[in-house]
């Protein structure tokens, strides 16, 4: 739930704005708040519990495709890096099992800090480098994202401010089938 510094109930309410203005239904938003997936920087969470609850999800949701971090996190945080585990271990050990029949996921790729923070210039570079989809956002689809992060409040520190003007995340995403 996001609760690392104690604002878990106003970072969920964060996120539905977020995915509102995304055009993402509340419907389609799950927060999982389980004691043994605490929201903090620095804690590996358990591969199998957390593939079991993305699992869970998948089916629940009759979900065909899922957008993951890769295994840098594309921060380094432990929490991303984690899902990237469990969701791969899911991929790996259960790939022609329903839920995931039929089900692709996608990794975000975890670019160096040069090339995070140089926004559209990152297009060239991303379009010569391979990779199994690329996604460029028109200009509207950047301001849109900028409005969504902005929903965030409790989240914008000086550095996430700077994430907004310059990172190449709102601009451009290259990814790799898992």
């Amino acid at each position: 739930s996001g609760n690392y510094y104690h604002q878990g109930e106003i970072r969920k309410k964060e996120l539905e704005q977020s995915c509102c203005v995304l055009g993402i239904p509340a419907s389609d938003v799950t927060v999982i708040d389980h004691r043994d997936l605490p929201d903090n920087p620095a804690v590996e969470w358990d591969t199998q519990l957390l593939a079991t609850l993305v699992l869970q999800h998948i089916e629940a949701k009759n979900i065909n495709l899922v957008v993951t971090f890769d295994a840098g996190g594309v921060s380094g945080h432990a929490n991303h890096v984690s899902l990237h585990t469990a969701v791969r271990y899911s991929v790996c050990t259960l790939l022609w099992v329903p839920p995931w029949a039929g089900c692709r996921v996608l990794v975000l790729e975890s670019v160096n800090l040069f090339r995070k923070y140089i926004s559209f210039l990152d297009v060239l570079i991303s379009c010569l480098l391979p990779r199994d989809a690329l996604f460029i956002l028109t200009e509207e689809e950047t301001e849109q994202a900028k409005r969504a992060m902005r929903c965030h409040r409790s989240q914008l520190l000086w550095f996430r401010q700077l994430y907004l003007l310059f990172s190449r995340y709102l601009v451009v995403n290259s990814l790799r089938l898992l």
